[in-house]
């Protein structure tokens, strides 16, 4: 048991240095490396079938530049491309992308969604879903349209510069992911070795574990709230207000509460005995409510988070190769620092216990 104990205190010891680095390191990177190129709004976003229709383009991180094989697209739902008249750039950030939409349409759709793609050779390939609705009147489906409308947009160029993927609603707001996120999953693993040394309690009746479930639950609770505020900050930069009712923001603020209770049963308790015994079980049951409360309702409601209500989990633009170079060190980060809090504070409560007995 010693040689675990000293196991332990040479891990804690490593890891708070190797945690504040990492987090000191997510944060630096986090802020710093820049988004890719995309685009931010497209004007007017109706357009009628038969007629010369002209689009404003206003890009993010964009360098456009005259003569520099600026190539424009639109998709329709049917995979077929149709490739702009004309392209002009007005500045960096600005450009005019001139359609001829024939009519009728190769297909029936009175509306239809399309993708607008914008291929740079210095930016990539920019992409905005449904940036402009095409009307047409009801009308048999042209047949020959070939030599209009393409099956694909030939050579796409890439953006190869480290950078975060650019997404129309979050914008630089994406970056939170690098401190929101890590922040729940510390508060996680904080919580499961809180029960875990609950179940240890009322197995041994060794006041060690107690200290140690009473650590982890405080640090546990204060991820969660540095966790809701993160979270608050970026629902009113994407979502339009701090609190908006989400499932996910209510059942994580239940179960904080839930967990804010295990301290006020501890604080009504006088015998030290009862005092442990009944929080360590009262510690199980608020685990067991985290479980149902933050990943099991919000999955089977309507959700604006990502991954609950058939919303999308992380993934892919989401959170793409280069999100995970700074994401995963943050997520370890974060949770190296809150072992060693919460071991801090493990001692302060014995050096405490030990001072009332003298």
């Amino acid at each position: 048991m010693a040689n675990i104990s000293n196991t332990w205190a040479k891990f804690i010891s490593i890891g708070k240095y190797i945690g504040a680095g990492l987090i000191v390191y997510s944060l630096i990177s986090g802020l710093l490396v820049p988004l890719k190129p995309g685009i931010l709004a497209v004007e007017p976003v109706t357009l009628d079938a038969g007629k010369q229709s002209v689009i404003h383009v206003t890009g993010y991180n964009t360098h456009f530049e005259e003569g520099k094989e600026l190539s424009a697209f639109l998709k329709f739902n049917d995979g077929t491309f149709l490739e702009s008249a004309n392209n002009l750039v007005r500045s960096g950030k600005k450009m005019d992308i001139a359609f001829h939409i024939p009519y009728p349409l190769p297909f029936p759709d009175r509306v239809s969604d399309a993708v607008l793609v914008v291929n740079s050779p210095e930016d990539g390939t920019m992409i905005k879903p449904a940036a402009v609705t095409v009307r047409q009147a009801v009308l048999p489906v042209a047949t020959e349209m070939d030599g209009v409308f393409l099956k694909d947009a030939g050579k796409l160029h890439v953006h190869d510069a480290w950078s975060f993927p650019y997404r129309g609603i979050l914008e630089e707001t994406i970056r939170n992911i690098f401190y929101h996120v890590p922040l729940w999953i510390a508060m996680v693993v904080l919580f499961v070795l809180s029960v875990v040394s609950s179940l240890y309690f009322l197995k041994t009746k060794q006041e060690k574990y107690d200290e140690i479930a009473v650590a982890t639950t405080s640090i546990g609770i204060l991820l969660g709230i540095l966790g809701l505020a993160t979270g608050a900050v970026w629902a009113k930069n994407t979502w339009g207000q701090y609190w908006s009712g989400d499932i996910k923001q209510s059942m994580t603020a239940i179960a904080l509460l839930i967990y804010f209770a295990y301290f006020i049963l501890r604080s009504s308790l006088e015998d030290d005995v009862k005092k442990y015994s009944l929080s360590a079980v009262y510690n199980i049951f608020a685990f067991v409510a985290l479980i149902p409360l933050m990943f099991v309702i919000p999955r089977r409601t309507d959700s604006l988070h990502p991954g609950n209500g058939g919303n999308p989990a992380l993934g892919g633009e989401d959170l793409d190769n280069s999100m995970r170079l700074v994401f995963y060190p943050a997520c370890i980060g974060w949770i190296l620092l809150s072992l060693w809090m919460s071991d801090i504070l493990r001692r302060i409560i014995r050096l405490e216990r030990s001072t009332q007995n003298d």
